[in-house]
């Protein structure tokens, strides 16, 4: 008799398992969404893996051991030269995005701030070639197409979508 394995299939017959099914890794960006007077503050990326040239938030990934609220601070720290309280981050967006380039998961969280002290500055040159605020509803055309949906989902007071997955 075929004693059953702790599954309850029989030990001669394990479960099948689909071909590259590992277990889910998602890469977390963070994303700050500084505004003021209608506009937004872009950043135009330079010498960068992802996104060259491109205009994107101010943004960066967690980094292990990190709490989220950390990570966007850090990043404002080091991208702006700012300072925000963690307790001062409101999430205002999520979005859960198939990356076409590489078929990666990931889950791009944006924050807004309620304040922050110091004067916003490039603080990465060698990073970012220039920062300029941008008006909500006009944002240039070569935006990162995920950051220009996020805003505009922020903009119409949604809390999620997602993007890039198939029908």
């Amino acid at each position: 008799m075929t004693r059953p394995a702790p599954t309850g299939r029989p030990a001669d017959h394990p479960a099948p398992r689909a071909t590259g099914a590992d277990p889910l890794t998602l890469v977390v960006g963070v994303h700050l969404v500084l505004v003021a007077d209608g506009t937004v503050l872009l950043g135009r990326r330079r010498n960068t893996s992802y996104a060259e040239g491109l205009w994107h938030l101010p943004a960066g990934h967690m980094e292990p051991g990190e709490p989220i609220t950390r990570s966007v601070a850090r990043e404002a720290e080091e991208e702006l030269g700012i300072t925000i309280a963690e307790d001062d981050l409101e999430l205002v967006h999520t979005l859960h995005h198939l990356d076409a380039d590489d078929g990666r998961s990931r889950l791009q969280l944006f924050f807004r701030p309620a304040r922050h002290t110091g004067q916003v500055r490039n603080a990465e040159p060698h990073k970012c070639e220039e920062l300029r605020w941008w008006p909500l509803d006009h944002l240039p055309p070569d935006t990162v197409p995920y950051t220009a949906h996020a805003l505009g989902e922020i903009g119409r007071g949604k809390p999620l979508s997602v993007v890039g997955w198939p029908d």
